[in-house]
């Protein structure tokens, strides 16, 4: 009977020690009085980095505030989406991401932020997926996950490379990217409970969901016809913010939209590709032209003003300081032929290595983040007709008669002011000079220069 009350007594204390971690585990409510709405439209880069960053950081000394991001991408830069990723998994506030409008997308980059996110939610009519990781390659070069096709002749040669590629016919470079890509979003998905499986094969095969597929598969918490409906259904949903969990209670919340300031208007400006770009070539020929005729100022002032923020531009895309390096090569060679001409073989080399140079210049597959093709070729042209009218400039003036020195003299009529015994005084341009002649002539009458010998002239 002792034996069995002290096991009663021991289960209470137990039941009772427990009771206080319970109540310490329980969700506590969050009470949303402001939605801090954000859009993500396009490629995401640096702009779109720095504008979510600063829009996060800033929010999170505001108590009953929600960030929802509106988002509609067709992807982006790595560096720039794990910046975003990592204000999000670090914020103190919870953050929703809706893919809106209808017709959005959430490809790629924008898949890893939708699954970082608190809240993942979708407009009908959207998709994601698409996250397999670019090639990082030349523009227009052949891929190496391409396998060799078996009626193809050369397929003997392309299975003697074999051992720097896998059976997917990967290479050593693109396995390691495809799998840090996997365990990021895979750990991006245990984070919050989502589809683990799918993750994977968004990132290995580039599988892509609808709105409502991704519902059903557990890939999104909810689908949305719009804001409204968005609030509504988070309301009473429990989430796990920086491990803790909260309760979310939706209250009449006054909808905040912050647009991108100034800053990041600039910064999205100077780091598009084709403005960095012409801010490049802008600096380069201003510094020539200055340093070409010192003193004007304006043009070297300008060059290293667009210099210094294309640098700035380069130093956050992902640029190939292989076509860095030919553009500045064939800049080089350009100017070499108006100092040093060469009949053409120094220019066209030239604008053949800025051509190249500009195609390869941006080291992505993805389009927003590539310099136009149009725009290239206008370049190359607008240099190679430079060079042509350099070129003719230049046999003009070796064709141009001397206008000083002593060569100059030559040819030139003098006249006689006198003459004895074969020396004498001519006038030449308003000076009087001495002068030989091997024929007498009269005082008066036109002579020719024949040469110049010192301080005399022979006529």
């Amino acid at each position: 009977m002792k034996e069995t009350l002290s096991k009663w007594l021991l289960l209470a204390l137990f039941m009772a020690s427990a009771l206080p971690a319970a109540e310490v585990t329980q969700a506590n409510p969050y009470t949303i009085n402001t939605v801090r709405v954000l859009s993500i439209k396009g490629a995401i880069g640096p702009a779109t980095s720095d504008y979510i960053t600063r829009a996060i950081h800033a929010a999170q000394n505001e108590p009953n505030t929600l960030i929802l991001l509106q988002m509609d991408t067709p992807g982006g830069l790595d560096k720039s989406m794990r910046d975003i990723i990592q204000v999000i998994l670090d914020s103190a506030v919870p953050v929703a991401t809706y893919v809106t409008p209808q017709g959005a997308r959430a490809a790629s980059a924008g898949t890893y932020i939708l699954y970082a996110s608190h809240i993942a939610a979708m407009a009908p009519a959207t998709n994601l997926g698409a996250a397999t990781p670019v090639q990082i390659g030349a523009p227009g070069m052949p891929s190496p996950t391409q396998k060799p096709n078996p009626e193809n002749q050369d397929s003997q040669e392309d299975q003697e490379i074999a051992p720097t590629t896998d059976k997917d016919g990967l290479s050593t470079l693109e396995r390691k990217q495809m799998n840090d890509a996997m365990a990021y979003i895979r750990g991006l998905a245990e984070l919050h409970g989502r589809n683990v499986e799918w993750a994977e094969q968004a990132v290995r095969s580039a599988q892509s969901l609808t709105a409502s597929d991704a519902l059903s598969k557990k890939v999104v918490d909810i689908v949305a016809e719009n804001t409204d409906d968005l609030l509504q259904q988070i309301n009473g949903r429990t989430v796990s913010v920086k491990g803790k969990q909260i309760i979310l209670q939706v209250e009449q919340p006054v909808l905040d939209y912050v647009e991108p300031d100034w800053r990041n208007q600039f910064l999205a400006t100077i780091t598009d590709p084709n403005v960095a770009y012409i801010l490049m070539l802008i600096g380069i020929y201003g510094l020539i032209l200055e340093f070409y005729n010192p003193g004007m100022g304006v043009p070297g002032i300008t060059g290293a003003i667009c210099l210094l923020i294309a640098l700035y531009a380069f130093q956050v895309l992902p640029i190939s300081y292989t076509g860095m390096g030919l553009i500045i090569l064939g800049i080089a060679l350009m100017v070499a032929e108006a100092f040093a001409p060469s009949f053409g073989v120094l220019g066209i080399g030239g604008v053949i290595s800025f051509i190249f140079g500009s195609v390869i210049l941006m080291d992505t597959e993805l389009p927003a983040y590539q310099i136009a093709l149009p725009l290239i070729a206008a370049l190359g042209v607008v240099s190679l007709l430079i060079l042509v009218v350099v070129a003719r400039m230049l046999m003009r003036v070796r064709q141009q008669k001397t206008v000083s020195g002593v060569a100059a003299m030559i040819g030139d009529y003098v006249e006689v002011a006198e003459y004895d015994q074969g020396h004498g005084k001519v006038w030449l341009h308003g000076e009087l000079w001495n002068a030989r002649a091997n024929q007498p002539p009269i005082p008066g009458p036109r002579g020719r220069v024949l040469n110049v010998a010192g301080l005399a002239l022979e006529a």
